[in-house]
C-alpha cells in the first residue's frame, strides 16, 4: 500500500514538471514572438552620395516610425547599383534617372522597374579656363560622359549652347559618331561620369551630372556656364526596384516618403534649384 501511494505520488510530480516545462517553453515562445514583432524591417537601398543618400536620410525617420529601418548603401558608380538590385543585394536603388535605367536594363537583360518619381538634376557645362563658351578657342576639349543615355543628353546640352550640331531625330541616343557640325574643330572625349569634376583642369570643358557636381563642390546654378532647363526633362531621377516588387508594403512606404513634403521642403532648400523636386 505504502509503494503504491508513492509510485502515485512520482507520477503527480512528474506530470507537474512536464506541465511546468511546458509552460514555461510556451512563456518563452511567446517572449520570442513578442520580440519578433519588435523588430523593424530592413530595407536596404543603394543610392549615390550626393544629392540621393542625403535624400534617403530625410526619409529615415519617417520609415522608423512605419517600422521599417533604411539601410542605405552608397555607391561610387552608376554600374553596381542596378546589378545589386538584379541580384537580390538590394531591395530599391535611387540614384539614376529613367532613361539610363532603361537603356542599362535592356543593356544588361534585367528585369527592373521604378515607382516614385523624386527629383531632376540639371546636367551643365563647366570650366576652369574659360568664363563663356564663346572663348572656347579651335580645337578645345570637352569632356563628355562615356555611358549612353548620359553622353547623348552631354550632346544634345552642347547642341543647345550652339557648340555643336548633332543628326536630326537621333535625340539622347546620340554619340559623337553622330556630330554632322563642329565648326570649331572640338575635340569630344568620354569619361566615366564620376570622374568629370576631378578631370575639370585637364580639359577646357566639362559636361558633368549635378550629383558629381555637387560632390565636388561646384553649385550647377553658379558655377555652370549653361545649365540644362528643368521643364519638360525627361531625366526625372526615380526610385529602382525588381518587376513583382512595386506593391510590397515597405517599397509603397519608401515611395510615399520620397514624394513627402519633408522630402520637397528639404531639396528645394538645400540645393537651390540644383536639384528640382518632380513631384507637387
Amino acid at each position: 500500500m505504502a509503494k503504491k501511494i508513492i509510485s502515485i505520488i512520482s507520477l503527480a510530480l512528474i506530470a507537474l514538471l512536464v506541465v511546468s516545462c511546458g509552460s514555461a517553453q510556451n512563456s518563452n515562445q511567446a517572449q520570442n514572438e513578442s520580440s519578433d514583432n519588435t523588430k523593424p524591417m530592413i530595407l536596404k537601398v543603394g543610392a549615390s552620395p550626393v544629392p540621393h543618400a542625403e535624400i534617403l536620410n530625410v526619409v529615415k525617420p519617417i520609415l522608423a516610425e512605419e517600422g521599417i529601418e533604411l539601410q542605405i548603401v552608397e555607391f561610387a558608380d552608376y554600374n553596381q547599383p542596378n546589378l545589386r538590385l538584379a541580384d537580390k543585394d538590394l531591395d530599391a536603388n535611387y540614384f539614376q534617372h529613367i532613361p539610363y535605367l532603361e537603356s542599362f536594363s535592356k543593356e544588361h537583360k534585367l528585369d527592373l522597374t521604378y515607382t516614385a518619381k523624386v527629383h531632376i538634376e540639371p546636367m551643365g557645362v563647366y570650366s576652369e579656363k574659360v568664363k563663356n563658351l564663346s572663348e572656347l578657342k579651335d580645337g578645345a576639349e570637352i569632356a563628355i560622359p562615356n555611358d549612353p543615355t548620359n553622353g547623348g543628353r552631354a550632346l544634345i546640352l552642347l547642341q543647345q549652347a550652339g557648340l555643336l550640331k548633332i543628326k536630326d531625330g537621333v535625340g539622347i541616343n546620340a554619340t559623337v559618331y553622330d556630330i554632322a557640325e563642329n565648326p570649331k574643330n572640338l575635340k569630344i572625349t568620354e569619361l566615366e561620369a564620376a570622374t568629370l569634376p576631378r578631370v575639370l583642369g585637364d580639359v577646357d570643358a566639362a559636361v558633368i551630372n549635378s550629383n558629381y557636381a555637387l560632390e565636388a563642390k561646384l553649385v550647377p546654378t553658379e558655377d555652370a556656364l549653361v545649365l540644362e532647363s528643368p521643364k519638360d526633362n525627361p531625366y526625372v531621377n526615380i526610385l529602382a526596384v525588381r518587376k513583382g516588387d512595386e506593391n510590397r508594403p515597405e517599397i509603397v512606404k519608401l515611395s510615399e516618403a520620397l514624394n513627402s513634403p519633408e522630402v520637397k521642403k528639404f531639396i528645394e532648400e538645400e540645393y537651390k534649384g540644383a536639384v528640382i523636386p518632380a513631384f507637387e
